[in-house]
């Protein structure tokens, strides 16, 4: 499947090992509160859990990692925390970039950024640029993101840039203008901290991916928690819409 085709129109080639994989990081809070160490303490401790997913990517030959950092329904948190939030995530973005850089990763943010201050918008258009030819490991973090606001954002490019009238489009057309058109819908999606759901994230892009939810907290997913997600996946038979008589011929 080539970038920004939707899978319920075409079937993608798969492996054993996902080209895409999706993560939602849940359970930072409730790891610290275990622990009784303050939600911010999870939060820090979570951002480890991101350098050894990333590593553990690389050494698995997962082309795409896209990290649900922050939601655009997470500004209804405290206003303490979403403070903090921010600070992380600007002081992240000031310290990893380059390492990003070193190790061949490219990075993306996908999201309405617009409402982060400058000096995060910055850092992160920085990082965009300065690995943008890296081609290892496109590691993805969508923040201030919501799956309908990226629909709807699509919509609304797409009918600013068409000429037609009245406007004439389908799924291929539609999908050039979604936030993650670079990069193949995702084979595997991951949500840690024991909640089965997908919280308006990549609604459009998951309608065909393996999901896999643990009880383990973010700050606990490590190498062999990141092994058994994979080995989940390899048990699966992807049909996109046919038999399983089809699939074996």
């Amino acid at each position: 499947m080539s970038q920004g085709t939707s899978s319920t129109r075409e079937i993608p080639e798969t492996g054993l090992k996902p080209k895409h994989i999706a993560i939602i990081m849940d359970g930072n809070g409730r790891w610290a509160r275990k622990r009784y160490l303050p939600r911010m303490a999870g939060h820090k401790q979570g951002v480890e859990t991101v350098r050894n997913v990333i590593k553990s990517c690389s050494d698995h030959g997962v082309e795409y990692l896209t990290l649900f950092a922050f939601s655009s329904e997470n500004w209804r948190r405290p206003a303490d925390e979403v403070s903090f939030l921010m600070q992380l995530f600007a002081g992240a973005l000031e310290q990893e970039i380059s390492k990003l850089h070193e190790n061949g990763i490219r990075f993306k943010v996908i999201g309405d950024i617009s409402r982060f201050e400058s000096r995060i918008i910055q850092f992160i258009k920085k990082g965009e640029q300065l690995t943008a030819k890296n081609s290892k490991l496109t590691l993805t973090i969508a923040a201030n993101y919501g799956g309908r606001w990226d629909i709807m954002q699509a919509i609304q490019q797409m009918m600013e840039n068409s000429s037609e009238l009245p406007i004439q489009f389908d799924e291929e057309k539609l999908a050039q203008y979604l936030s993650m058109y670079y990069a193949p819908e995702p084979d595997l999606f991951i949500r840690t901290g024991g909640e089965c759901r997908i919280s308006n994230f990549l609604l459009w892009q998951l309608a065909y991916t393996e999901l896999y939810f643990t009880d383990t907290l973010w700050p606990d997913f490590d190498e062999n928690e990141f092994n058994m997600a994979i080995q989940s996946y390899q048990q699966r038979e992807r049909r996109f819409g046919q038999t399983s008589e089809q699939i074996q011929q």
